[in-house]
């Protein structure tokens, strides 16, 4: 299982309805508005790399009202 952290920035007052869009989203286990250079962050989990791609591209990023994502896979060092 891959998990990741995706750090959003949406147009202005859009947070809210952003991560309460995201949190629907299969494979997303936590989405919440915050404040700072990012607008809403978003735990999010995959069987594989290639599926959390698929996640991110496919189906988060679609969302209305985000303008940029950055994807960090969660690392066990």
């Amino acid at each position: 299982m891959v998990h990741a952290y995706i750090l959003i920035q949406t147009e202005v007052g859009k947070a809210a309805q952003v991560a309460a869009t995201i949190s629907e989203i299969d494979g997303v286990t936590r989405a919440e508005d915050v404040t700072g250079p990012y607008d809403v962050i978003v735990r999010a989990e995959a069987d594989s790399v290639d599926e959390l791609g698929r996640l991110v591209v496919a189906r988060v990023q679609s969302v209305d009202g985000i303008t940029r994502t950055l994807t960090c896979p969660v690392v066990n060092i």
